[in-house]
């Protein structure tokens, strides 16, 4: 019906159309249009209502007035009246009841009503009009934004199109998908815009297979960036410039490690999976011996740490050795002590001669002048240490040129030919400083000349630029060509160029002109370091101060000036296109306001011809002259060279029908495996941590030729003897024997524990074993129990096994029985595996309670150390049986063991119910039951074994929680069972019941008993594990306390190693707390994870948890330190990401301070890690660690440096005491007035340093010397340096109860003097006081602070995140 309305309007309106254009129009009536406010309304009223009709009847009127002439006669009388014609004709004519057709008069006159009406404010019409305006406004708005949005987009995917040509590609000329969506991830996470959300979209693949071209890569980056600003586009491509940087250093790095694998690959004859440690540290030392002095100043010093490991060397050695020669980077301190030295010297003299200059300028010219340097002195104050790094390169370019003049310039060129072919670091890195930075202003004196010429003469042909932490590269000969062209030209322009500078500019200037049309696209600013030097250092400063505001400093100039966007060309019509916008019309819309101010930067701003960065200018498609293949072995290591012993024995297994029963039990064993971390065993090393030993050699600074060097080195030197080869091969069939038997008989045992209890008890299996053979092998048997010893037995002498002892014991009696090990071990499992009857229904329940109780360790590993989602595990795995087995419904709660504190007359201990279900948790959660309470935990607790009451409301001695219930209600029953570590101490009890059963017949069954049993030992396990856990961040957070106030440090990043949540065989990384700038530690109550796929650009991570190895690397321009926190076994379970900033690397006493502080959260972790599996017996040394586990855990950090530095002190000889007071007499022995007042001045400060760190350690023990008259006399005092006092140091506990000391005063005598001071002292004795001495203050602070500086470091989840600061934090005083 609506449908045909709508028709017959339609055909309506038509007609109507139509019939207008047959009629003639009236333009008479346009004269009725006025907009006149005050009539308006009333003229609109008539001419809709009246005159319509009046005008019409008026000229009906008219023409009957003209017909009958009435005009010529006006004296006679005429029956015709004007008056009731006109109102006949307006009762005949009325529109409402009669339908004419319009004339085009009346036309004319509707269409100027309908224009009329708008005007009329308040009206529909008027409304309508505003509205249908701004339609129109909006529609114009749109079409030109969409106009706006098309060529933004069109100028965009041009910028891409040209940053894509930057990456590095593969013979098809493609880049993998994965490394696009790294670097788009990167730059949502890292970015000042909170793009974080958006990193969600990336769904970034695990595969390297998908790839993409130019249209790809443009069409995929735009599709996420679509709504971007034009700041935020401008960073994007700054950023993917860094990345395709990043990654074009990656793939030269995997190129480098793929020949370290081929080498290991050459060296490994025997085919056993592992090279020899110590004989491949043994040839790394030897090419380092015989390397040229340049190479080795890129090299690490195979003697030390990380090459080495701690375990290697000596207490002596580690914590006394001051020799700074033995850097890992060979006369790194003498280098940064020379070019301070030298930048010291030379910026006096440019100071001077800037006052000469000024002296002879205008006075204008003065004001201004005298501004410029006071800046330079704010400057020189802010850069200080920065330059130290800037320095570093060009005393390297000076020797490296006293090098080949020493050699002769033909013999050196071709021992150092590979490092001839490295680019210049500005076109490798952006955000790494540029050779520019690095001028040393123009001096009066020879040397600085010399110096100048030999920088010169190095960049003409380019050299090695290794210092400041950069990473240089290695570049194609055309790049070689165009840079060499552009050295050259600049010495030749320069006055003080030499013959051979000449001459190589002129043929260079041929090639220059062959590069001019790509020159000139790369941007005008490409003006060389040498013609920068030859305008002058004042002229650098002044130009930079015109770029850079006055508190910037030198090192950020080459940073901020640069932007990518305006490197965009656009056409004249685009630049102009935002001039054509009516801007004052368009203000109302925001989003089309917006994209103007974005469309005009993009448009007509990118295309000013501003300078390039260098490190988005195309760069060649090969890597030292090598083509990329498109393999990415960082990717996919595991799946083309990794080996895994266990898959390989597990199949060997599957293949064996004597085992089928098996089968499906390793199956399972092996999907829950981690695949991907090695173990470190000190002494062979497999593929992955050979080849990262390798790369940790030479570095990223290296050539591919001198990497080509050392291979051949290794392919010629490498040789094992038929011995070792024998013996290799013996180990490696060990280790698989080993690696088979683990797994029958893991899978043995949990066929036998058919309730999942975790146990299974000796008696039933020595009575089976006995039958074994006939029983012809029992006494072989029994003498095997001889050798091994078993655990405590239960109160109701069964002597119980868990796995490990049960594959203990059946290795044990197999050694003792006759015949081949193999053989008889694989006829025992038969044996076992044969004897055990099990119906299909206990198969099945015991597999699904094995996977409940998997789940419960699984929360632990992957909670990010919290111990919630391990309750929650917990009591789901009893709802399941109790649902799937039982048919009950059950109530569980957990308590755990506290010290009783406040009430001690009501028992020394008490239970605190921590976790309970959540129907029982208002009346049941944080209550507390006392010794003096009625109930059975406690006894559970004294026996250690568990308590079954079958009805609870027959018992009297069972404490009810829920107190509003009748006791006569309580039909149920009740279980605890106890809680044990891996000790077999008892630290809580976990309670089922049954009192919200319905049922009246709820009894817990045997095998029910029996598998709650097992669900508290999976509990046990990994509540230790989250704990063992949260400890060990505690040790990190005392550790980065006691170091971060004496080693600069950007960032530190600690991270564990997890399960990946996804249950693949790969790990996840989980970023547990940062400490910044501050030195505050902020530690997630959600800590977010990173996956392998997620970090191409971070993947020294993954490097180092996979290898369990230091690594030493650089990401965009920051350089990093990763130490593994290792487990017992060797395998990292976490790592420890040190980010020193921009510097090369650590000096060595900050070097040295860094090694201490990881050696002691190593030892650290070890005791703590030892204690939960129980290997070693938890040991109290000091008496703080009586206070609590959390007390322990914050103080065990202090303990073992405590105990290192007492050994360290018992092993010095008497002579070095008697040296510290011989030295104090040598100083007072010196004559006056042989010195001057700066050797005075250091007399006096060494002379101070020594009294104030002795007559601290005193004070320790002589507390009442404050009080005494000899207190100010130091002959005196010193009387107090004696054996005893050696003695009591070595045995102190500082926080101990009786120990009563003044620690305001001995800090005064301690912190007052920094950490340099005490290095450069550079005696043995006073090092190690005053390491002991800040140790000491440090346990006496915890132990009089022990409850508030002490807290479990982990936030509640209420809180986004925590700050712990320890007590260490800048114990070492003032740099």
């Amino acid at each position: 019906m609506q449908k045909k309305i709508i028709e017959k309007e339609n055909l309506k309106k038509e007609l109507e159309k139509r019939t207008e254009k047959k009629l003639d129009k009236d333009n008479l009536a346009n004269e009725w249009f006025n907009t006149e406010s005050t009539t308006v309304s009333s003229r609109a009223y008539l001419l809709d209502k009246l005159l319509p009709t009046l005008v019409p009847g008026m000229e009906k009127m008219l023409m009957q007035v003209e017909k009958k002439t009435l005009f010529k006669d006006t004296h006679s009388p005429a029956k015709f009246d004007p008056i009731n014609f006109l109102g006949e004709y307006l009762m005949r004519h009325n529109p409402n009841y009669a339908k004419e057709k319009m004339s085009g008069y009346q036309r004319v006159m509707r269409k100027v009503t309908e224009d009329l009406k708008v005007h009329v404010p308040d009206t529909i019409c008027n409304r309508v009009s505003k509205i249908k305006e701004i339609v129109k406004q909006k529609r114009g708005q749109r079409e030109r934004l969409s106009k706006i949005k098309i060529k933004v987009a069109r100028t965009r995917s041009q910028a891409l199109e040209e940053q894509f040509n930057e990456w590095i590609l593969d013979p098809r000329g493609t880049i993998p998908m994965a490394v696009i969506q790294n670097a788009l991830s990167d730059f949502f996470k890292t970015s000042e815009f909170c793009l974080e959300s958006r990193c969600q979209q990336l769904e970034i693949t695990d595969s390297m297979e998908q790839r993409f071209d130019k249209n790809e890569f443009t069409k995929y980056i735009s599709s996420h960036i679509s709504d971007f600003k034009s700041e935020m586009f401008e960073e994007l491509l700054q950023h993917l410039c860094h990345c395709a940087s990043e990654f074009r250093e990656l793939i030269k790095a995997d190129m480098r490690r793929q020949m370290f694998i081929e080498l290991f690959l050459y060296c490994d004859h025997g085919k056993v999976g592992f090279l020899d440690r110590q004989r491949t540290l043994t040839l790394l030392e030897i090419f380092y011996d015989q390397s040229p002095k340049m190479l080795r100043t890129l090299l690490r010093n195979p003697r030390q740490w990380p090459l080495i490991e701690f375990e290697e060397m000596d207490l002596p050695e580690f914590w006394g050795d001051m020799d700074k020669q033995k850097h890992i980077y060979e006369d790194f301190d003498d280098a940064v002590s020379q070019m301070n030295a030298l930048i010291s010297g030379e910026k006096d003299g440019k100071m001077q001669n800037e006052l000469l200059e000024d002296e002879q300028k205008p006075r204008k010219r003065a004001i201004p002048e005298i501004k410029l340097q006071r800046m330079s002195k704010e400057e020189q104050y802010q850069d200080k240490e920065t330059n130290i790094e800037r320095q570093l390169t060009r005393l390297l370019q000076l020797s490296q040129r006293l090098y080949r003049e020493s050699n002769g310039e033909g013999s050196s060129f071709e021992s150092i030919k590979g490092w001839q072919q490295k680019e210049p670091i500005a076109e490798q890195e952006p955000d790494r400083v540029s050779p520019s930075e690095h001028r040393i202003p123009t001096g009066s004196n020879s040397e600085e000349e010399t110096l100048k010429e030999s920088i010169e003469e190095q960049e003409t042909h380019p050299g090695l630029t290794t210092e400041q932490g950069l990473r240089t590269e290695s570049t194609a000969q055309v790049q070689l060509k165009e840079r060499s062209s552009q050295g050259s030209t600049v010495d030749q322009e320069s006055p003080g160029g030499s013959v051979v500078e000449q001459r190589s500019s002129k043929e260079s200037t041929k090639d220059q002109e062959q590069h001019k049309e790509s020159m000139l696209e790369k941007g005008s600013h490409k003006e060389s370091d040498e013609e920068q030097e030859s305008h002058g250092e004042l002229m650098i400063e002044e130009r930079d101060r015109e770029v850079l505001p006055e508190n910037q400093n030198m090192h950020s100039t080459s940073e901020s000036t640069v932007k990518y966007g305006e490197d965009v060309e656009v056409s004249p019509q685009e630049e102009g296109l935002q001039e054509q916008m009516h801007e004052g019309e368009l203000a109302e819309h925001s989003e089309l306001q917006d994209v103007l101010t974005s469309s005009g930067k993009d448009l007509s701003g990118s295309a000013k011809k501003g300078p390039k960065s260098k490190s988005c200018e195309p760069k060649s498609s090969k890597i030292e002259g090598k083509s990329w293949s498109g393999e990415f072995l960082t990717w996919n290591w595991k799946t083309k060279y990794a080996k895994f012993e266990d898959e390989e024995q597990a199949n060997i297994i599957y293949s064996n029908s004597r085992f089928t029963e098996l089968h499906s039990i390793i199956r399972d064993i092996q999907s829950r495996k981690e695949k991907g971390r090695t173990a470190f065993n000190g002494v062979s090393l497999n593929l992955l941590q050979f080849v990262q030993l390798l790369d940790t050699f030479v570095g990223e600074d290296i050539s591919m030729s001198d990497s080509e060097a050392l291979i051949s080195f290794f392919k010629n030197y490498y040789v094992e003897t038929k011995e070792e080869k024998i013996n290799a091969l013996k180990q490696v069939k060990q280790n698989t024997l080993r690696v088979r038997w683990g797994l029958l008989l893991e899978a043995l045992f949990q066929k036998w524990d058919s309730d999942a209890s975790g146990f299974l008890d000796l008696n039933t299996i020595d009575e089976l074993l006995f039958t074994y053979k006939g029983g012809m092998e029992k006494e072989s048997m029994k003498k095997a129990k001889l050798h091994i010893q078993f655990p405590k037995p239960q109160p109701g002498h069964e002597v119980k096994l868990s796995s490990k002892q049960f594959q203990k014991y059946i290795e044990l009696i197999v050694s003792e029985l006759r015949g081949d090990e193999d053989e008889v071990l694989e006829s025992v499992v038969e044996f076992l595996m044969n004897s055990l009857e099990q119906s299909h229904v206990e198969n099945l329940r015991n597999s699904v309670r094995r996977k409940w109780l998997q789940q419960i360790q699984r929360a632990a590993e992957t909670s990010g150390v919290s111990v919630e989602p391990v309750y929650t595990e917990t009591f789901k795995a009893l709802n399941q049986d109790a649902e799937a087995h039982g048919n009950k419904r059950i109530s569980a709660h957990i308590s755990l063991l506290e010290e009783n504190e406040l009430l001690p007359d009501r028992g020394k201990v008490l239970l605190r119910n921590v976790a309970c279900t959540i129907d029982d948790a208002p009346c049941v959660l944080n209550r507390v039951l006392y010794r003096d309470m009625k109930g059975v935990s406690f006894t559970v607790v004294d026996e250690g074994k568990p308590i079954h009451v079958p009805q609870v409301q027959h018992h009297d001695n069972i404490h009810l929680w829920n107190h509003s219930r009748h006791k006569q209600k309580y039909n149920g029953s009740f279980l605890a069972l106890p809680l044990q570590d891996a000790s077999m101490r008892i630290f809580g009890v976990i309670a089922v019941d049954t009192l919200r059963d319905p049922q009246e017949i709820n009894v817990f069954l045997p095998h029910e008993i029996q598998f709650y049993q097992g669900v508290a030992s999976a509990f046990s396990t990994a509540y230790h594990y989250v704990h063992s856990r949260e400890h060990i961040l505690h040790i990190v957070i005392s550790g980065i306390g006691w170091l971060y106030g004496i080693v600069p440090m950007e960032t530190i990043t600690t991270y564990f190693v997890e399960s990946d949540p996804q249950q693949n065989s790969d790990y996840v990384l989980r970023n547990m707390m940062i400490t910044e700038s501050l030195g505050l530690t902020e530690i997630h109550s959600n800590p977010p994870t990173i996956t392998r796929k997620t970090c191409i650009f971070s993947d020294f991570l993954f490097k180092c948890t996979d290898s369990s190895e230091v690594i030493l690397t650089s990401a965009f321009g920051k350089t990093h330190i990763i130490i593994p926190i290792r487990e017992r076994t060797g395998k990292a379970l976490g790592v420890i990401d040190f980010n020193i900033g921009r510097s090369r690397m650590l000096l060595y006493r900050e070097y040295k301070d860094l090694q201490k502080m990881m050696k002691v959260v190593q030892t650290a972790c070890f005791e703590i890690l030892g204690e939960l599996s129980g290997e070693i017996k938890k040991s109290y040394v000091l008496e703080i660690e009586h206070l609590g586990e959390v007390q322990r855990a914050g103080s065990l950090f202090f303990r073992v440096m405590l105990q290192e530095l007492q050994e360290s002190i018992r092993q010095l000889n008497p002579q070095d005491f008697v040296s510290v007071l011989l030295y104090d007499f040598k100083l007072l022995a010196q004559p006056e007035s042989s010195e001057d007042s700066d050797s005075l001045q250091e007399i006096e400060d060494s002379r101070s340093l020594l009294h104030d760190i002795l007559m601290g350690v005193i004070l320790f023990f002589h507390p009442e010397l404050e009080f005494s008259s000899d207190f100010q006399d130091w002959e005196k005092c010193k009387l107090y340096v004696n054996r005893f006092l050696v003695e009591n140091i070595c045995t102190l506990d500082p926080t101990s109860s009786n120990l009563q000391v003044n620690l305001k005063l001995i800090d005064g005598f301690i912190r007052d003097h920094s950490r340099i001071e005490v290095w450069n002292f550079g005696n043995i004795v006073i090092e190690y006081l005053y390491h002991w001495s800040h140790i000491c203050s440090a346990l006496v602070e915890l132990k009089t602070k022990a409850k508030s500086i002490i807290r479990p470091p982990l936030p509640s989840k209420t809180d986004t995140y925590v700050y712990a600061k320890m007590p260490g934090e800048n114990l070492l005083g003032k740099e």
